[in-house]
């Protein structure tokens, strides 16, 4: 039997992703924060399989399904599959620089990615972007092994491959599109890349990633294309029909900023320094060492990061929003430093970004180190929804004393989220242990969540308990109510030395839903 061993950065590479997984994993375990609203939603998803949800396709619901049937409903089952995915796709890349720049590129790409800032929170919470940035290593990779194959067969598996993970990466978020954007730029740009996306190979990526993703196409056809229409939506590039902002470049600055904090400062720096050089030197002639590879993964790189940027100018963007440029990133970055034997760089990359993980890794295992260290800002998200949910119960209990209740209705979906999961039953029914059945209170004409399209609250309910998490929203909450029980309590929840929770409690009578305005969506003013 012939046993095929791997040079020697590699292994290094796949056993150091496999002791910082390790890690990660224990960290997961014996965490004490509970879940982020988003994750909760995503647990809620998860008891309802289906091939697609209000606003992400269904890969990441499926994902904690698996993980909960095999360990449980506990916060550390919910989230065991983030770890688990970025470890494959620090190793997918490592392949990726492999086949395009050599073993030390691979090995250095996958140690990039795998110390990323961002990289170490997505690995303790369970997201969209983990299961994206696998499929994405794996697309990348297929990708480098169509662009290097020697013969026939091997370009075949590389488109075919290339489709596969594609489709897969769709199935997880839509941020997908920047890779087939990624592609295509590719080709526009490179008369290497045209000559070699023969028809037959392109119609085998094309057919295999539809065949993949054509569940969760036909569930959107279905259900009036609801998640596409919310994740156009997201982007908030328009509001009433005009651009929400003409042009802010505080936001583009703030975006760029933010991407030396996810990717790393030093990583960062040298993926501008080397994909400028690389696309400078697209006029040239290809042939260089490294020069073709280099641009193609400038080509990968470059749609998220610039329409991202360009959502920042004229509307808004979250930092992560980019994520998908950091599979072609981190090889782009571990290639140019393998290259041009920059170890001393590199190693100042490993410090640094090592120092950051495991700051991160320390502080997630022990949240009151945080607090001492005055970081419990960043933790609050993920603290208190087990004594909020504790403090809804009781409100509604000492509200039944009076009379019956037809609901409890809450009006940030974060908060629904959060009861869902907190206040599941035994049988792990999702808010099943609630006093009465959980409800959302609407604001405007349509809904904005899956929580507001799956649990309204329904028109003319009796006797509701309205927990009210916006203070700005509670006259309209009033105002669809015939009659009102009494002032509103306040149920302040504490999270940490210094923040706490604050939610007001009172009775609402008669639902009655005022009009909602045509244009704007939000309820008319009485």
């Amino acid at each position: 039997m012939v046993v095929m061993k791997m040079p020697r950065p590699m292994t290094a590479l796949v056993t150091a992703v496999g002791l910082l997984t390790a890690v990660r994993v224990f960290v997961v375990m014996v965490s004490p924060l509970e879940l982020y609203p988003d994750e909760a939603q995503y647990w809620l998803w998860s008891r309802h399989l289906a091939f697609g949800y209000f606003s992400k396709p269904p890969l990441i619901a499926w994902l904690i399904r698996a993980t909960t049937a095999i360990g449980g409903q506990s916060e550390a089952a919910v989230r065991i599959a983030a770890p688990l995915l970025h470890g494959g796709a620090a190793i997918a890349m490592a392949f990726a620089g492999r086949r395009l720049y050599g073993p030390a590129a691979g090995a250095a790409a996958g140690a990039i990615y795998s110390l990323c800032p961002g990289v170490q929170l997505s690995s303790a919470v369970i997201a969209t972007d983990a299961p994206l940035m696998l499929a994405l290593s794996l697309a990348l990779y297929a990708y480098a092994v169509w662009w290097t194959a020697k013969d026939g067969t091997e370009t075949r598996l590389g488109a075919a491959g290339f489709g596969l993970a594609l489709g897969a990466a769709f199935m997880a978020k839509y941020a997908a599109v920047y890779f087939v954007l990624g592609a295509v730029l590719h080709a526009a740009s490179s008369e290497a890349a045209r000559r070699r996306w023969r028809a037959p190979d392109l119609a085998l990526a094309a057919a295999l990633g539809l065949a993949v993703w054509a569940p969760n196409l036909l569930w959107n056809a279905a259900h009036h294309f609801q998640t596409v229409a919310h994740t156009a939506a997201d982007a908030n590039l328009s509001e009433d029909g005009r651009p929400a902002r003409w042009f802010d470049p505080r936001g583009g600055l703030g975006f760029v900023i933010g991407q030396f904090g996810v990717f790393g400062p030093l990583p960062f720096a040298v993926f501008l320094a080397a994909g400028w050089a690389a696309w400078r030197s697209g006029a040239g002639p290809s042939g260089a060492e490294g020069r073709d590879e280099d641009r193609l993964l400038v080509a990968f790189a470059a749609p998220a990061l610039l329409i991202v940027l360009v959502e920042a100018v004229v509307s808004r963007a979250n930092a992560n929003w980019a994520g998908a440029a950091y599979a072609p990133a981190a090889v782009l970055v571990g290639g140019v430093l393998a290259r041009r034997g920059a170890a001393r760089t590199f190693g100042a990359v490993l410090l640094s970004q090592g120092l950051m993980a495991a700051a991160f890794l320390t502080v997630f295992a022990d949240p009151a180190l945080g607090d001492r260290a005055g970081v419990s800002n960043s933790l609050k998200r993920a603290r208190g929804w087990a004594a909020s949910t504790a403090s809804v119960a009781a409100a509604a209990r000492a509200a039944q004393r009076t009379g019956p209740l037809s609901a409890i209705a809450v009006d940030d979906r974060f908060l629904f989220d959060a009861l869902a999961y907190y206040g599941r039953d035994k049988a792990n029914r999702p808010a099943a242990a609630l006093p009465a059945p959980l409800t959302m209170w609407v604001r405007e004409a349509k809904p904005h969540s899956q929580a507001e399209a799956d649990a309204p609250l329904p028109e003319g309910a009796a006797r509701v308990l309205i927990i009210n998490a916006n203070a700005r929203f509670r006259p309209e909450i009033e105002a669809d109510f015939t009659r009102l029980e009494g002032p509103p309590e306040s149920l302040n929840v504490p999270l940490d030395a210094k923040h706490d929770r604050p939610l007001a409690v009172f009775i609402g009578d008669d639902y009655r839903r005022r009009p909602r305005d045509p244009k704007t969506g939000r309820p008319v003013k009485p």
